[in-house]
């Protein structure tokens, strides 16, 4: 893979930021808008999917809380976008304790952020948009490292697909027509 190749996955990756816990809409959005929502803020790491029926499973396994008239707000929207980056790594019941050591630890806003932070912080240090990784936060519990833990494996992944992808964009280009 050649250097400029290198250079365009880092930038794809360079800008990525998800919305802070209270960037977050709280006007009630319908869950076709959050499948858009968090599927747009998503797009950049790559194969990230969140569909309406993907949301309802998740309610009935009751991981994300139930809809208020057919609406979801900030606190709902900010677990979807939890799960829908830690499952690529984690199953489900893994994803319901990390949940359950997080509302044992931190509210809802200050573990949302501190994870959006940490993935931008990972995915800057695995792209080699940063020499190093920073620290993230003022304490280091077991519910952060553990977090940590999936969050760098998550990063690697995009690292790893983003790299295959365009491996596999070269080896379609360099093959002869008549192939």
């Amino acid at each position: 893979m050649n250097q400029k190749t290198r250079d365009e996955i880092a930038l794809s990756i360079k800008d990525f930021s998800l919305p802070r816990y209270c960037e977050i809409p709280n006007v009630g959005l319908y869950l076709e808008q959050v499948v858009k929502y968090v599927s747009e803020y998503l797009a950049p790491l790559g194969n990230f999917s969140l569909t309406g029926s993907m949301i309802s499973n998740y309610v009935k396994k009751k991981l994300v809380a139930n809809p208020v008239k057919k609406q979801y707000y900030r606190e709902q929207i900010a677990y979807l976008i939890f799960i829908a980056v830690a499952k690529s790594v984690l199953s489900m019941e893994d994803i319901r304790l990390l949940f359950d050591l997080q509302k044992n630890s931190y509210p809802p806003q200050v573990a949302y952020d501190y994870f959006c932070s940490e993935l931008e912080n990972v995915l800057g240090y695995v792209f080699g948009i940063k020499p190093e990784l920073e620290t993230v936060g003022e304490d280091n519990s077991q519910t952060k490292e553990l977090l940590r833990s999936a969050i760098i494996t998550v990063a690697h992944k995009v690292y790893l697909e983003k790299h295959l992808a365009a491996l596999r964009r070269e080896k379609e280009l360099s093959l002869p027509e008549n192939s």
